[in-house]
């Protein structure tokens, strides 16, 4: 496959991209159908208002409730494209994923899951049920490059890999911001205007709450780590870092509690200054944010009686623990 041609952020026309973005899709999908998933994060948001421009009602958005998620996400992210004009529905997916994770410990076996769940069985399935032959989704060069390179399986990315999705998962599939890194998302989604709650929104993973779960993945791992990442996107608000996020441990470490052993759970918080996500350094949090952040971990999220800081760069630590 030839090699991907970089548009960068600076100096780019985000009106000519999104005109060019805009008929490239139109002549692609035709007078077809095509289905695209929102996630709410910024690369999916871009894509569906593009689809959006290009196909009208013929471009068919859902929102999978895959169950990894965080809190009243679903509901949240139709609300805020309802006013946009764009029809977001709603598919409650997660017994498929909590099924297909069942019993994986590998971060790769685990990525894996939730891509083949993802767009062979649910979206298989909605391709069926819609008739439509094309899915636009909101992969971006970072994702091609961390894929090919071996440093993450990241679910989005096929063709690259040598996966023909029309014969694998049976339609084809448009990228339109693939040639973008995460600054140049951002810029192109606030010319579409997307409110600045979604275009400088912080980046979230394709695997979601799953990808901050080391060890086997269940709905009650889910609701732990769900809890702690409200503990921390709202604390870590005010760094406008990159990106901040809670990781629970698998092992389970000794405390104390009402003078009795506690043998309870770690969580891990991690919070980074980065540009475009290839590089990143650990924010410099204050010792007051960081006793904040453990006091309400040690009190709100139950089981937990560790609470530690990241302070490792990307390279070698990646911004995800999965």
């Amino acid at each position: 496959m030839a090699q991907i041609q970089e548009i960068k952020a600076q100096g780019m026309d985000t009106k000519k991209f999104i005109e060019e973005k805009v008929e490239e899709i139109s002549s692609l999908v035709g007078q077809g159908t095509a289905i695209n998933a929102l996630s709410g994060g910024v690369d999916s948001s871009a894509v569906t208002m593009l689809g959006h421009r290009a196909l009208g009602d013929r471009l068919k958005t859902y929102f999978i409730d895959n169950g990894i998620m965080r809190q009243g996400e679903p509901q949240k992210i139709v609300d805020i494209f309802k006013k946009l004009g764009v029809k977001v529905e709603i598919t409650n997916a997660q017994d498929e994923f909590f099924r297909a994770l069942k019993g994986l410990i590998d971060p790769g076996e685990k990525r894996e899951a939730i891509t083949q769940t993802f767009y062979k069985d649910v979206f298989g399935r909605l391709v069926t049920q819609s008739g439509a032959k094309h899915l636009l989704q909101g992969t971006i060069l970072t994702d091609v490059d961390e894929t090919v390179a071996g440093i993450k399986r990241q679910h989005n990315v096929f063709e690259q890999l040598g996966i023909d999705p029309q014969s694998t998962f049976g339609y084809k599939i448009i990228e339109p911001l693939i040639q973008l890194r995460k600054d140049g998302v951002r810029k192109v989604a606030e010319a579409l205007s997307l409110p600045e709650s979604i275009f400088n929104r912080m980046p979230f993973p394709g695997p979601a709450l799953s990808a901050r779960v080391i060890g086997e993945v269940t709905p009650e791992k889910i609701n732990t780590v769900r809890i702690a990442t409200r503990i921390v996107e709202e604390e870590l608000s005010f760094t406008k870092a990159f990106q901040y996020m809670a990781i629970l441990h698998n092992d389970r470490v000794t405390g104390m509690r009402e003078g009795k052993r506690d043998f309870g759970l770690q969580i891990e918080i991690r919070c980074w200054d980065s540009v475009d996500a290839r590089k990143a350094t650990p924010t410099e949090l204050s010792y007051e944010t960081l006793k904040k952040l453990s006091g309400r971990m040690l009190s709100q999220v139950p089981g937990v009686v560790s609470v530690t800081y990241n302070i490792a760069s990307k390279p070698p630590s990646t911004m995800e623990a999965i």
